[in-house]
Parts: structure tokens; C-alpha cells; sequence
């Protein structure tokens, strides 16, 4: 039922995901999705789920600030295949287990890197939000003026901003934003 829904949100957008839409293209009727899901909102909570299930979990081996950059790599690749859907994930809470597992990913890479339990989880609030909203951006259009290099390098240095943020919290040293 999710695979529906997000098949009908890449072609159609957010719009075109509703209850009978769904049922229509599963060939049941809307009710039957009723035993699945409570309403549309469980059925949103169910794409925001499944979007982050393809971010997966990052290889256990790698050092924690890597696990953290394949992890926001991966989200922005996400992005670019399911660009309509993408922006549920600035207004929808993970409140799916696999929305809940990709955060808890998250944390524990930072908790592995020595970012005390009680800042990690602001950490994590402050740096996924930051690579949704670039990702975001993208997806939107907001960057079409610029090259795919331009952007690539802008999403970056965004990166290298968060690990500088992060080593602040790992007891390095945070840069200004102004260089000095």
C-alpha cells in the first residue's frame, strides 16, 4: 500500500495520494485501506518511513563521522528520485519504526563519537534538519540557476559546517562563521 502510495506521489505529487487513489491503483476498495491504516496522515507517516528505509543504515564499520556522511549522502540521493514526496520529511514527525531507526542511526554515531546522550539528541534535531532543508532546496528548484558542480560543492561545505559544529561538541574547536 506504500509502494502505491509513493508510485502515485512520484508521478502525480502529494496531491495525488488519497485514500480511493490508492485503493484504485491496488484494485481494492478504500476501505480495505482502512485495515492497514487509520486515515491519510498514517498513510503520510508510512512514506516518510519508507523514503528513510531507503537511506538505510550505514556499514558498522566505518567511523562515526562517516557513518553520518553516507547517511546524509544517501538522504540527498533520496531527494533526487522521489523529489514530490521529499518534503514530508520537514512536516511529518518519524513516528514509523523505520523512520525511527534511521534517527536512532544517527545518534548512535554520534554518541560513538563522543557527543554526550543529552546533546546528541539536539544534535541530531540541528544536523538532519540542516540536510532536509538543503535537500529540500534542491528538490524544489531553489538551485536551478546553478550548475550540478556548484551545487554538489555547496552541499559539501555544508557537511564539512556540520562536522566542525559536531567536533564543538566532541570538545574540538566550533569555526565562526565569519572565518575567525
Amino acid at each position: 500500500m506504500v509502494e502505491a502510495a509513493l508510485t502515485l506521489a512520484d508521478r502525480g505529487g502529494l496531491d495525488a495520494v488519497t485514500m480511493q487513489s490508492v485503493a484504485s491503483a491496488l484494485g481494492v476498495t478504500p476501505m480495505a485501506i482502512y485495515r492497514h491504516v487509520a486515515d491519510k496522515a498514517a498513510l503520510l507517516d508510512g512514506l516518510v518511513g519508507r523514503l528513510l528505509m531507503e537511506v538505510g543504515r550505514p556499514e558498522p564499520e566505518l567511523p562515526p563521522r562517516e557513518q553520518l556522511l553516507a547517511m546524509a549522502r544517501a538522504l540527498r540521493e533520496v531527494g533526487g528520485r522521489h523529489p514530490a514526496v521529499f518534503p514530508l520529511l520537514l512536516t511529518r514527525p518519524a513516528a514509523t519504526p523505520a523512520a525511527l531507526e534511521v534517527r536512532e542511526s544517527v545518534l548512535r554515531a554520534l554518541e560513538l563519537d563522543g557527543i554526550p546522550a543529552e546533546r546528541a539528541a539536539q544534535l541530531e534535531r540541528l544536523i538532519s534538519t540542516a540536510v532536509l532543508g538543503f535537500v529540500a532546496s534542491e528538490v524544489a528548484g531553489r538551485f536551478r540557476d546553478h550548475t550540478s558542480r556548484v551545487v554538489d560543492e555547496d552541499f559539501e561545505r555544508l557537511l564539512e559546517m556540520l562536522d566542525g559544529f559536531v567536533d564543538g561538541d566532541a570538545g574540538g574547536r566550533v569555526p565562526h562563521p565569519g572565518g575567525g
